[in-house]
């Protein structure tokens, strides 16, 4: 609140029924403390106002209308009336809102035939003019006095002409409307805070793709394809509902006539999508619903400009600020809030027992919810969960359920096969291929081209059936909880799949049975069924049938872009197509890489599994072949350890133990064999990509003078061209705007860190880029690129034995950050030395002194005039004099003895000991002729 120059007790008086009021309020909305930090507030204001109660009793009890309204006329006749064009827009809001405020408090303290006319009349010019100061983020739409910059941009002004045109929209006369969104919120019932700031955000959209559009043109007319595209932009995700559902899309209904005004429609839907959106609170996180709701508002909103029908959640007579906060975002948001939130239980449910935003959300991807109606319907099975509907219904056939959608996860470490089941499947089928290739022969690779190995290999089909049969069955069996929400389309799909699983794992294993030569027992039993047929020539047949589907998506795999456009169409025959493949989704369709990444992709895990599986094959399968043949020939009548070895045909016991350990590494080695790659891979590319060069603070230091410019160049809009100045002049110029235009993200992105707590506060003061300022004639750098230079600096003026000028300044000048370092520390040191003195007469022997190092310099004459040898005396004294301000006060009088005390010796150090002519001559005939010429005689010491 600004400051008042009124009384304490007027104070006090005016502010205890404030903080009554305050208590009170805070009470109604909140009666059982449940909000974070209510019962604290509540608590400390109550023995606050118990406590200043006491102190003002006296006074209070005979003046409390009259000292409230006194508060609040000072307050309006010293800060508001009068002050309209000597105070800047913000601070008046602010201002307006504290007066408002003010007289809320008075009128429940203070009865109303109390209140005085003079405070009515200034409460009624508050109510007039706070409209015009209005708070705002980025653009003073209603600043009142000279207008702002911002909003004389030509591109501002089109945006704002447009949205002002509602001459040709239906309103009541009784309310007039400045603006498409004002009249949207008098239609629908928008609260005044979510107006105001979607106003701003649809004038800035405007304007800026309007000069993006227009380039260099005239920016004074808002073209109609700057609004397409923004209405392209905005609701690009409520077309692609509206096809996926096979609905028209209100942007394409036939219900506008065509004299419409097309753009001022366009303006209409994306005002009213951007008001949805700012009201809607965690519903964002509900897109489709969010669709849902913009579909059915539209529709109203289209039979209200051309039928002139009352909206239905709103209308001209019954309307409110909230009514659309209140009919539609609320019920919404109280199934997350009172009925799946509570469910939730605080993280310790089920999460099959309650439902999230995804699943609430999925409900909109199905032409069901047209179900809900509008207005929405209270009673459907979105708002009523399973529970509640079977205490609501009587029988129960009545009981409507509502349960998660798409995906209820049972938990299970099935899972490690359905979710990498193709990897699992291609690692046993190439396993049993290379056992078989290794048991044929003498184990050589060729030995696949023999009709019997080929024979032998085809048998991987029927794995390949039968692990296909058992992925069906997981997929079944791991989701049955959320059949009951499935689409009945999902639900044959699922039984479809499991049925021709089914089919081609008794198929083929039957047709493959009869190809065996001279069968015996079970096999002859199979091998008998399907009459005639030559069975060898029939499993080529189903074989060949079987691998069609697999061709097929192998084809789309190697063509992404076909794949994703059948993935995204809505048509029914490319839908038909992918239903087989997936079930269909509203997210996650058509994201698929380019052919080019698909093809690196691709080369590298074929890369990668021929190595793994030569390895396999040549150092693990085949060595372990010859010697399971001869234990398979032996015979052994017992076993030591028959409990790990039972008596069994062919030794098979001894034959797995031996395997087991090789079968295991086999199926976990291509870990290994990826980190191998990857690492070549990355090492490679990060070598291409120059990534990790720099590799220490010199190296930083070295390239980051680059950086400001290389940001500008490649991340900056290009401006046009300015007149050319002076080479030296212009380079300067660019750098410290280059950097100025850097330091602003630069700056963002640390201060993020220190947020996170990545970094401390003196790593980030290290970090920081200062802003530039013209008072220093050198590139401001960070701190981090000039640690150091002060004491090299120091060092070598120290040390320095030559007599001339130019030799020394070389030595500084040679080094760009330590020139920066040196003239930035020089500036610096004497703003603060400035800042600090308030005699004029000190301050005139700190301008003397850094007038003669200046114009010692300028003439060459520096070291004729200061002694190099003394300045780390000097500098010892600097620091301790910084440390002693940067030191926390304790005490006031021995702070400032000390800052005083260390501030002589400075100053001696540097007129006695650095000057090399008599410094104390020269500063007192200065101070003599100072003193003389304002006619006043005071000894200097």
């Amino acid at each position: 609140m600004p400051t008042l120059e009124v009384s304490f007790t007027h104070f006090m008086q005016s502010h205890i029924p404030s903080r009554f009021l305050a208590y009170e309020k805070a009470y109604r909305m909140d009666n059982k403390s449940s909000g974070r930090g209510v019962r604290q507030f509540m608590t400390y204001l109550q023995h606050r106002l118990e406590k200043e109660k006491e102190m003002t009793k006296p006074r209070l009890a005979q003046n409390d209308a009259k000292e409230i309204q006194k508060f609040y006329q000072i307050f309006y006749e010293r800060n508001i009336k009068d002050n309209i064009y000597l105070k800047k827009p913000e601070e008046m809001a602010k201002l307006y809102q504290i007066a408002t405020v003010l007289y809320e408090v008075l009128k429940n303290v203070v009865p109303g035939s109390k209140i005085e006319p003079k405070t009515q009349h200034y409460a009624r010019d508050v109510e007039e003019n706070k409209k015009q100061y209005e708070p705002y983020n980025i653009l003073p739409l209603y600043a009142v006095g000279i207008k702002p910059t911002i909003i004389e941009i030509p591109e501002i002004q089109a945006a704002l002409r447009a949205i002002r045109t509602t001459d040709n929209l239906p309103s009541d006369s009784e309310k007039s409307v400045n603006d498409i969104l004002e009249w949207l919120s008098s239609i629908f019932g928008f609260q005044k805070g979510n107006v105001a700031n979607q106003r701003e955000h649809l004038v800035l959209l405007l304007a800026n793709i309007h000069r993006r559009l227009k380039g260099v043109e005239d920016y004074e007319q808002l073209g109609s394809q700057t609004v397409k595209h923004l209405l392209d932009i905005t609701l690009k995700n409520y077309v692609s509902w509206c096809h996926y559902l096979h609905r028209t899309s209100i942007i394409d209904s036939n219900k506008v006539p065509p004299s419409a005004d097309r753009q001022q429609l366009h303006l209409l839907y994306i005002g009213l999508y951007l008001l949805i959106w700012g009201e809607a609170s965690n519903i964002r996180f509900m897109p489709e619903c969010l669709c849902y709701i913009f579909h059915n508002m539209a529709k109203e909103m289209l039979e209200t400009l051309f039928r002139n029908v009352q909206s239905v959640s709103g209308g001209k007579n019954q309307v409110g600020e909230e009514a659309f906060l209140c009919d539609v975002i609320s019920p919404i948001f109280d199934v997350l809030l009172k009925q799946e939130a509570r469910r939730n239980q605080g993280g310790n449910a089920s999460h099959a027992s309650w439902r999230n935003y995804d699943d609430l959300n999925e409900y909109f991807w199905s032409d069901k919810c047209f179900k809900l109606g509008w207005p929405m319907n209270r009673k459907s099975d979105f708002f009523i969960h399973s529970d509640e509907s079977s205490r609501h219904h009587v029988g129960r056939n009545q009981v409507v359920k509502k349960t998660k959608t798409n995906f209820v996860e049972v938990r299970s470490f099935l899972h490690l096969y359905r979710s990498f089941d193709r990897m699992w499947i291609f690692l046993i089928l190439v396993l049993q291929a290379m056992i078989i290739v290794a048991w044929h022969g003498d184990g050589s690779i060729f030995g696949i081209l023999d009709e019997a190995v080929i024979k032998n290999i085809s048998s991987i089909f029927i794995t390949y059936a039968i692990l296909n049969f058992i992925q069906v069955s997981l997929d079944i069996i791991l989701s049955l909880n959320a059949w009951r929400s499935l689409k009945p389309t999902q639900i044959r799909r699922c039984i479809f799949k499991f049925v021709v699983a089914a089919f081609w794992m008794v198929t083929l294993s039957i047709c493959y049975l009869r190809s065996v030569p001279n069968p015996t027992g079970f096999v002859k039993f199979f091998s008998t069924l399907g009459g005639n047929w030559r069975g060898q020539i029939l499993y080529n047949y189903l074989i060949a049938i079987y691998l069609i589907p697999n061709l097929l998506a192998a084809l789309l795999f190697l063509l992404p872009p076909i794949r994703r456009h059948m993935e995204s169409s809505n048509r029914r025959i490319p839908t038909l197509i992918m239903w087989w493949a997936q079930p269909k989704l509203y997210v996650g369709r058509g994201m698929h890489e380019d052919i080019l990444s698909l093809f690196k992709y691709t080369l590298f895990w074929i890369v990668l599994l021929i190595s793994k599986f030569a390895f396999s094959f040549y150092v693990e399968i085949l060595p372990l072949v010859k010697p399971t043949k001869l234990i398979m020939k032996m015979h052994v009548s017992s076993y030591e350890w028959h409990e790990f070895f039972p008596n069994m045909t062919h030794n098979i016991g001894v034959v797995i133990s031996i395997w087991a350990p090789i079968v295991m590494v086999y199926f976990m080695d291509t870990q290994i064999w990826y980190t191998i790659y990857a690492t070549i891979i990355g090492g490679i590319y990060g070598a291409l990509s120059h990534l990790g060069e720099i590799r220490t603070l010199g190296m930083l230091r070295s390239r980051f003078k680059s950086v400001p410019s290389a940001f500008c160049e490649r991340l900056m809009p290009v401006q046009k061209k300015e007149p050319k100045r002076d080479h030296v002049e212009d380079d300067l110029l660019v750098t410290r705007k280059n950097i100025a235009k850097f330091s602003l993200v630069w700056n963002e992105f640390i201060f993020s860190m220190r947020m996170e707590d990545l970094i401390s506060n003196s790593e980030r003061d290290l970090l920081l880029v200062p802003y530039t300022t013209s008072d220093v004639p050198v590139v401001q750098w960070p701190l981090f690129m000039l640690a150091s230079k002060i004491p090299i600096a120091l060092d070598m003026a120290s040390d320095f034995r030559g007599k001339e000028d130019g030799d020394l300044f070389q030595k500084i000048i040679g080094d760009d950050y330590m020139r920066s370092a040196v003239m930035e520390c020089y500036q610096t040191l004497k703003e603060i030395l400035f800042e600090l003195i308030d005699d004029d007469r000190d301050k005139m022997i700190i301008q003397c002194i850094c007038h003669e190092i200046e114009t010692s310099i300028q003439q060459r004459m520096f070291l004729n005039k200061f002694r190099m040898s003394e300045l780390p005396s000097l500098n010892d004294k600097l620091v301790k004099f910084l440390d002693n301000l940067l030191a926390d006060n304790v005490d006031d009088e021995k702070y400032t003895s000390q800052i005083i005390n260390v501030f002589q010796d400075v100053m001696e150090i540097i007129i006695q000991d650095v000057m090399i002519y008599n410094g104390h001559e020269y500063v007192f005939y200065f101070v003599l002729n100072t003193t003389l010429l304002y006619g006043k005689q005071q000894d200097f010491y």
